[in-house]
């Protein structure tokens, strides 16, 4: 097995565990109005509920491209195609908004169970053209943070170490290559703060003293 299979294999347990931990949490609470406001300005749970269950849903289409050796958008009418069905779907009610965070979680995870073209590619909303072998861990990182996103109970520091570590390192390299030549390096003050909260702040999630977020998410 080679290095690049260990790290697939890692990111697609990863993303399968946060799954995991996503749906015992609202399996395990009473229901909750749809439109109870969000962590997200704008966005309400039925918001965050639907994303997660439509994101789910354009990794499959991205994958099922890859297998025909095609490369297909990430959502079927790009950006304005994935905010009108958010839009839609975000006042059902709280049972049939799991259902569907479930069915497109179960699906996702058989399409990664069965694809054997890893070497293709995807055309994102956010990053353009992106190897299918990226995705599980896109998917990981989607799954963690819209889980704080929602305001139920679950935040940034219920991450766990091994995502932290990974997207940590992640963000702090896309920050370095999104600096000016010679004035790379997190400001001391993200430095200074524990890696759980770092990250946060690098995904546009928290201020860190008077620091605005970073907001380089995605």
């Amino acid at each position: 097995m080679t290095d690049d299979q260990r790290r697939l294999d890692r990111e697609v347990a990863g993303a399968a565990a946060a799954h995991q931990r996503l749906l015992v949490h609202l399996d395990e609470r009473d229901p909750v109005a749809p439109d109870r406001p969000s962590r997200l300005p704008g966005w309400t749970v039925g918001h965050v509920l639907t994303h997660l269950a439509r994101n789910a849903d354009s990794f499959v289409r991205m994958f099922e491209g890859a297998e025909r050796g095609d490369v297909v958008e990430q959502y079927v009418g790009g950006i304005e195609g994935r905010k009108a069905d958010i839009e839609e779907g975000s006042t059902r009610p709280w049972g049939e908004l799991i259902d569907d965070v479930r069915r497109s979680i179960w699906t996702l995870e058989q399409t990664w169970a069965h694809h054997t073209r890893w070497d293709g590619e995807g055309r994102s909303v956010r990053r353009g053209l992106v190897p299918v072998v990226d995705l599980p861990f896109g998917r990981w990182r989607e799954t963690e943070v819209h889980h704080v996103d929602l305001g139920l109970g679950y935040t940034l520091h219920d991450w766990p170490d091994d995502y932290v570590r990974e997207d940590l390192r992640r963000m702090e390299i896309q920050w370095n290559a999104r600096r000016p030549m010679g004035m790379t390096g997190l400001p001391p003050v993200a430095l200074q703060a524990p890696p759980h909260e770092r990250l946060a702040w690098l995904l546009g999630r928290s201020e860190l003293d008077d620091l605005p977020p970073a907001d380089i998410f995605g």
